[in-house]
């Protein structure tokens, strides 16, 4: 897999960004022929990422299914911490939906940089949005007649439904015939990987192109609009990172200030790294501080780290739910519904991924799923390196919490 460069991608949307302000003070006059090229360079890069997100996620959830099952047979300490990991993960979903909204209605989208985006990022954008069936029509369409159509139509919540399924059936084949069909969906996640990893790879020049195109049309509310959705997103991670505390405290039998102290330097190095599997000795090293059970802390830490994402979820489902109010999709309670389901599910699919690709894998199905345009992904990757450490922060404290959950429950 090609080494995905989030600092340049970040620094491509500086560059295109600060390029774009530039010639629309300085030089109007030579903007037509410059948004004539940029314009179609950021929408091919644009089209070659949406092109990877259904294959590669009915590959990661077919093999994120198995993982799962492998691990649930692992015994009765196993279980547990996946029992934790369900409520963490469906818990944050269902609080995204009810915190983002209500945050972005508290402090909405700055005014005037919604609607100059919502013009200028990919013009076929606003195309894609698209209306929730009734309920009948939506509970019907949850089963495919037809997987691939519904594949090739974008329905991911029938494929999701379909790959789950038909990955718990794999499950209870015999060893070779589930081990031939996990080898398949493990190369074709693989390829799709290498793929991605080389759309990714040329995300500097996609991301600069687009960037460029949207600061010459809107001026400065492109940053601010950027800022404004740091800020939402990054929030509804805080929440579920401060809620590892109540969680050590409340489930792990902990004192609060005791977890608080044995997490930081676990924590710094989650900073500094903004990768979980690089935090694990840390990690097991703050439960030997806890007094956790090296039996224990050994079993579910890696568990977690395989499986687990904390915030995930949560913030996923705060990614897709500011795409909908930027384009002004609304979002009704069965536009939240579907949301919420694929956000609680695609977690499993997208854990060690590096962040860019697990942003496009993870949020893209979501935003689908919601009939909300995956456009703007594209441009928004750029900056997921910012709000990428409170994703690693609230994954790293949440996993030595449910930890200490398990391992109290354990006496």
């Amino acid at each position: 897999m090609a080494h995905v460069p989030a600092l340049w991608i970040f620094l491509g949307l500086v560059g295109g960004l600060a390029l774009g302000l530039a010639l629309a003070f300085a030089a109007p006059a030579a903007l037509p022929p410059i948004l004539a090229v940029a314009g179609p360079v950021g929408d091919l890069w644009l089209r070659a990422l949406r092109a990877t997100i259904m294959p590669l996620v009915v590959a990661l959830l077919f093999t994120g299914v198995v993982q799962t099952v492998a691990a649930a047979r692992a015994g009765a300490m196993a279980r547990r911490a996946l029992a934790w990991f369900m409520v963490v993960l469906v818990g944050g979903s269902a609080m995204a939906g009810l915190f983002t909204p209500t945050l972005l209605a508290l402090v909405p989208i700055p005014q005037g940089a919604g609607a100059a985006l919502r013009a200028n990022v990919g013009a076929a954008a606003a195309g894609t949005a698209t209306t929730m069936p009734a309920f009948g029509d939506f509970i019907t369409s949850m089963v495919p007649v037809n997987v691939f159509t519904s594949a090739a139509a974008d329905a991911v919540l029938p494929v999701i439904l379909f790959t789950g399924v038909f990955a718990m059936a794999a499950t209870r084949l015999g060893q070779a015939q589930r081990q031939s069909l996990t080898v398949f969906f493990e190369g074709i996640a693989g390829a799709m990987l290498v793929v991605i990893g080389w759309v990714l790879w040329c995300g500097p020049v996609g991301v600069f192109a687009l960037s460029l195109v949207v600061a010459a049309k809107s001026g400065t509310a492109a940053i601010g609009a950027l800022a404004h959705y740091v800020m939402i997103v990054a929030l509804t991670g805080t929440v579920v990172f401060l809620a590892a505390y109540p969680l050590a405290v409340l489930g792990g039998r902990l004192p609060l200030i005791r977890f608080a102290r044995a997490m930081l330097p676990a924590q710094a190095l989650a900073l500094s790294t903004q990768s979980s599997l690089a935090s694990l000795p840390a990690m097991l090293n703050a439960c030997r501080t806890l007094g956790l059970r090296d039996a224990t802390s050994e079993l579910v830490l890696p568990l977690a780290v395989a499986l687990f994402r904390g915030t995930g979820p949560a913030m996923n489902f705060a990614v897709a739910i500011y795409v909908a109010h930027w384009f002004g999709v609304p979002v009704d309670g069965w536009h939240m519904l579907a949301g919420f389901a694929v956000a609680s599910v695609m977690s499993f699919g997208a854990v060690s991924l590096p962040g860019t690709i697990s942003f496009v894998t993870s949020i893209g199905p979501i935003a689908l799923a919601m009939g909300v345009p995956v456009e703007p992904l594209a441009l928004l990757v750029a900056v997921e390196m910012l709000p990428d450490l409170m994703r690693t922060l609230g994954n790293v404290t949440m996993d030595v919490a449910v930890t200490a959950a398990v391992a109290a429950h354990e006496d």
